[in-house]
């Protein structure tokens, strides 16, 4: 994976209904610490790395770069999206697309945040890459993953097998939000 390009970074924090996406800070180590030892989060993304060792490793301010936000509900860290260039990938479609990641915590789980927050990194990629297609990669087992593709506009391009499990790739096109 590598940056977006030539994008200006950071944007000024992003409102959506209930949400804010911003930059990361250091204030939200904790979450990123607890967001990537869930065993729930990382059902379908091979394991939780354990919690001393993201203790040791993690910088002062976790995933600082181009295309990566925090989403924060109420001034507390939620969920993370990143939006960066797939220029390596498991399959030759997604080469040199924007890639689509989230991850959220478990107590967001069923509101609609992903959804939201998706919508609003998509929306602000747009902004500044107009007509950049975008993939995401989701285990095919990951029923709410699934669900949360369809809904924002992302469209099967095929199937595959990776880290012993069925995955799916979709891409969506500029503009291709459903409701």
């Amino acid at each position: 994976m590598n940056d977006l390009g030539p994008v200006a970074w950071p944007p000024a924090p992003m409102r959506t209904e209930r949400l804010v996406l911003r930059e990361p800070e250091a204030r939200d180590r904790a979450a990123f610490i607890e967001l990537l030892a869930s065993p729930e989060v990382h059902t379908y993304l091979g394991g939780p790395r354990p919690r001393a060792e993201l203790e040791r490793e993690l910088p002062e301010v976790p995933e600082r770069w181009p295309g990566s936000f925090v989403v924060d509900l109420d001034g507390a860290m939620i969920g993370h999206i990143l939006l960066r260039r797939a220029t390596e990938h498991h399959r030759p479609a997604a080469v040199g697309k924007a890639d689509l990641g989230y991850l959220f915590l478990p107590r967001a789980w069923g509101f609609g945040y992903a959804a939201e927050a998706c919508v609003a990194a998509l929306g602000w990629l747009e902004g500044v890459l107009p007509g950049e297609p975008v993939v995401l990669a989701t285990q095919t087992a990951n029923a709410g993953s699934m669900r949360l593709a369809a809904k924002l506009g992302f469209t099967e391009v095929e199937r595959f097998r990776a880290w012993d499990a069925d995955q799916w790739l979709g891409l969506r096109s500029a503009g291709s939000l459903s409701d």
